[in-house]
């Protein structure tokens, strides 16, 4: 058997949370591990995108940074756009999704009425919404009152993203629709969710990989773990594509 490269990572990260979410798994990484972590337009330092926006024109943006011969790690709104960008860019390796299934509205988690709800107050005070929406993601982990100390500690007091580029996500988190995508991915797809995560319902779980006292910010709560499994499963993707070469 061929010896594997290290695996290639890209971590993409969800709404209204840069790429420093990623920051507590650095120590984790198996030796050898090509890890990226990728802001989306209007992000940290990434320039916004015109209005309207696009998954075309976010795919021409991101094309750069989401490689053929990677693994896309997306997690949350991360994760539903990475899965949408699978119909605009060359496939990856494979994809693994955190805390993200076929859309993020369901019937047994969060509904369209509480996402509108929550859109409303965001175009009131968007401030003051997001960081209300860190401490809603923030419920599920084993010491919540920590992992959203956690969050402002690497975050700030406000968002890195500009109110279009934020409410464009919030769009996004309504209308987007993977599930004819994920039926057909044109490349492996890996699902984890978090074994208490709030934002999650119950048949997403069903579909996924429970990861064990985690909620929907496992990267705060359990980094080690999560850096373990999320690099077992792209070697077990990466192996799958050398047997299929043989």
């Amino acid at each position: 058997m061929p010896r594997l490269a290290p695996q290639r990572l890209v971590l993409l990260s969800g709404w209204g949370v840069d790429k420093r979410i990623w920051q507590p798994l650095a120590d984790y990484w198996p030796d050898g591990s090509k890890v990226s972590r990728v802001d989306w337009p209007g992000y940290g330092d990434v320039s916004a995108l015109p209005e309207p926006t696009t998954l075309t024109s976010l795919a021409h943006a991101m094309a750069g940074q989401l490689s053929s011969d990677a693994v896309w790690v997306g997690w949350s709104l991360g994760g539903l756009l990475a899965t949408a960008l699978l119909d605009h860019l060359p496939a990856p390796r494979g994809l693994i999704l955190i805390g993200a299934g076929e859309r993020f509205c369901s019937d047994d988690g969060v509904s369209t009425a509480e996402l509108a709800t929550f859109c409303r107050a965001f175009h009131r005070d968007p401030i003051a919404t997001w960081q209300h929406f860190l401490r809603w993601q923030s419920q599920g982990e084993p010491n919540a009152r920590h992992a959203h100390r956690q969050l402002r500690d690497l975050l700030g007091d406000t968002p890195s993203a500009g109110t279009g580029t934020l409410s464009q996500g919030l769009s996004w988190l309504a209308t987007l629709d993977n599930t004819q995508r994920l039926h057909s991915a044109p490349c492996p797809v890996v699902r984890l969710v978090g074994q208490h995560d709030p934002l999650v319902g119950d048949s997403a779980h069903r579909h996924a990989i429970q990861l064990a006292h985690a909620g929907h910010c496992p990267m705060l709560s359990q980094p080690a773990p999560l850096a373990t499994i999320i690099a077992e499963q792209a070697a077990t993707i990466s192996l799958q594509a050398v047997k299929e070469t043989l």
